[in-house]
């Protein structure tokens, strides 16, 4: 069975997730809520998120492998699936260097943790990874439908897409605030993700590879970085800005809401996004 992701999804962080949430995206036009951070191997939010909710898909953003044991989330996705056939997508990941001390051999660990989500029954065609590098990329075309990374600038689409080919998934996730001011726009980003996330190895070292320097990471990004990462200002500039990840060769655009109200973020770009498709 396919599943319809739609043009857009809402990033959702943990304290901001829950079903009433859900119902509110669903109104605001969103395809795919993502569950964003680590969830538990049992899955429960996802669950109750697609209870919550009438045709909204629900995707992990991303289920740790580092943490959740892939047996009990092998039969999560079962029984989410026998539940609310057609609306779930299985994002997996490696997590972080700084949050893992057990962090070592990513890329085997990742592999491992496949090979037992598909000895756990789980189809390939309804798992995506995280990834970031070629090497990872590589690996989410070769083993499941696609990736769902986060943290780049459409250029990493555009490269992301050459490495998947055409026929798998590509859905990454950008940063958006509804704030004319640029200054204002900007210290927002910094003090909260993406400006806190730029120390993490895995963001930093992908950012190099796209040209950014080390003053660019620096104190929490420099205006070129935070910029590329961040959409802002009208909202039909933001959503133009997310819009160029399709035209880069995204399948669908995640957004991140920045600011105090994040659904109303969420409702103003979808608004804004959907007006520039229709005309």
């Amino acid at each position: 069975m396919t599943i319809d992701l739609g043009l857009l999804g809402a990033h959702l962080r943990e304290h901001e997730v829950n079903p009433a949430a859900a119902a509110e995206v669903e109104r605001a036009g969103y395809g795919t809520l993502w569950l964003d951070a680590s969830p538990p191997a049992d899955l429960a939010l996802v669950e109750r998120l697609l209870d919550a909710t009438t045709r909204l898909a629900v995707g992990t953003s991303v289920v740790n492998a580092w943490t959740a044991d892939a047996g009990t989330v092998a039969a999560s996705y079962h029984r989410i699936e026998a539940r609310h056939p057609g609306r779930f997508l299985l994002g997996v990941g490696i997590g972080h260097r700084e949050v893992h001390a057990e962090y070592a051999s990513p890329y085997d660990t990742l592999l491992s943790y496949l090979d037992k989500l598909a000895a756990g029954g789980v189809p390939a065609g309804r798992t995506v990874v995280a990834a970031l590098g070629p090497k990872m990329l590589r690996l989410a075309r070769d083993r499941t439908a696609g990736s769902v990374p986060c943290m780049v600038p459409a250029e990493h689409t555009r490269q992301a897409r050459a490495i998947l080919g055409a026929g798998k998934l590509l859905l990454p996730g950008h940063f958006a605030i509804a704030e004319r001011d640029a200054g204002r726009a900007r210290a927002v980003a910094r003090s909260a993700p993406p400006g806190l996330a730029l120390g993490v190895t895995n963001y930093a070292n992908n950012l190099r590879r796209l040209g950014y320097t080390d003053e660019d990471l620096a104190d929490a990004g420099s205006d070129r970085l935070i910029d590329a990462l961040v959409a802002h200002g009208d909202p039909a500039t933001v959503a133009a800005r997310l819009l160029a990840h399709r035209d880069a060769g995204a399948d669908h655009v995640g957004v991140y809401p920045l600011g105090d109200d994040p659904i109303a973020t969420l409702r103003t770009v979808a608004e804004a996004a959907h007006a520039l498709e229709a005309g």
